[in-house]
């Protein structure tokens, strides 16, 4: 079997979910998705990359990224956006590889370590005026059956006395205690409630911050300073009284050596159609195994790449979560068949080769982005 082109169609959902087809000489095709961003898309598009892999065994899926890792990215360095388009061809791969071999992509990788993934529902930010907005959408998600919920604390408010300086007022602190321990009143204490700052705080202020959300009982604090800073990570993580989460804005398994080897969270977060893709995921994953850390990933993809996520966590023994993003896209259950709907918090991992399940074409063409191309080569 050799591969005869690489085509892309673009999904307009709460993000530009960025779909990568691969076909082959024996009609044979295989789906996978990267991650969204400026560049992505066109790169995908681009005969520089395609050229590379026409003609190939799509079976040689290591190999071949492996190829197009050292003759995009360059040794010694990591372009975020070439990375991130890799990422859907290797998840293409790894479907094609599947369905030739007659098994679901988790065998292929090693075997299952379980029949189904946690999910949690990202549940975003909703005002400061009231917390009863905030309320209202986790008593949602827990009637859809969720056991984990996300909620955003970074957000300006009016007690924000400078947007730049990464420091937390007295207010502050009180106004965002006040919205956790909202939602904690609401959702009980066996629900898992997950914090996320984007990034936004100094050291100093991120300890005060775990200091006064500690008595909500956070399953994690994510990402409460900034992704380059390992030192700031390292001191966070070893003082937090919550655990901390990062690692979606690391790309290819060496970025993630220093945050795993060298403690600076306590959970590591890759993206999957962002970072490299399927095999890359899981060696991280592996990694973070070997120091006794668990592993949930950030994902804003479509069923498909939310699909090619379950993969990877039910082949890895220290699977915790995996996010889901699309609360507000109706049709999110209606965009693949076969398994991939979220039921009681769970996605029941395929057991159908490949992926396991294929695109509905009628709903992914209703949704096209509007100037995209359907899987234009």
């Amino acid at each position: 079997m050799k591969i005869t082109a690489i085509r892309t169609a673009v999904v307009q959902g709460n993000f530009d979910w960025i779909l990568v087809r691969i076909d082959t000489d024996e009609g044979l095709s295989g789906f996978g998705e990267a991650y969204w961003g400026a560049g992505v898309h066109d790169i995908l598009r681009n005969a520089a990359v395609t050229d590379l892999v026409i003609g190939c065994d799509p079976a040689d899926v290591e190999p071949l990224f492996c190829r197009l890792k050292r003759r995009l990215v360059g040794a010694g360095s990591v372009s975020g956006t070439m990375v991130t388009a890799l990422s859907g061809i290797e998840i293409a791969l790894w479907d094609l590889a599947g369905k030739a071999a007659g098994l679901p992509v988790c065998r292929l990788l090693g075997g299952r370590f379980r029949d189904r993934i946690r999910i949690y529902a990202d549940c975003g930010f909703h005002g400061w005026d009231s917390f009863e907005p905030a309320r209202q959408v986790a008593r949602a998600m827990l009637d859809r059956g969720f056991t984990a919920l996300k909620f955003d604390i970074d957000r300006p408010s009016p007690d924000e006395l400078d947007p730049w300086n990464r420091t937390l007022s007295n207010r502050e602190l009180d106004r965002i205690a006040g919205l956790v321990a909202a939602i904690r009143e609401e959702v009980g204490p066996g629900t898992d409630l997950l914090v996320d700052c984007h990034w936004k705080y100094n050291a100093r202020d991120a300890l005060v911050l775990a200091d006064v959300l500690a008595p909500f009982r956070p399953r994690w604090l994510e990402d409460p300073v900034p992704p380059g800073d390992t030192e700031a990570h390292r001191f966070v993580t070893a003082r937090s009284p919550i655990p901390i989460c990062s690692g979606e804005n690391r790309y290819l398994k060496e970025e993630f050596r220093d945050l795993i080897a060298g403690h600076g969270a306590d959970i590591i977060a890759p993206d999957v159609p962002k970072m490299g893709g399927l095999a890359e995921a899981k060696k991280v994953a592996d990694l973070a195994d070997t120091y006794s850390k668990a592993v949930a990933p950030h994902n804003v993809s479509s069923p498909l790449g939310t699909i090619a996520a379950c993969h990877v966590m039910a082949a890895v023994p220290n699977c915790l979560v995996l996010e889901y993003h699309a609360r507000t896209i109706p049709w999110w259950d209606d965009l693949v068949e076969g398994e991939g709907v979220i039921r009681e918090g769970y996605i029941g991992v395929p057991d159908a080769p490949g992926l396991g399940v294929s695109l509905r074409e009628d709903v992914a063409r209703a949704h096209l982005k509007p100037g995209t191309a359907w899987f234009a080569p």
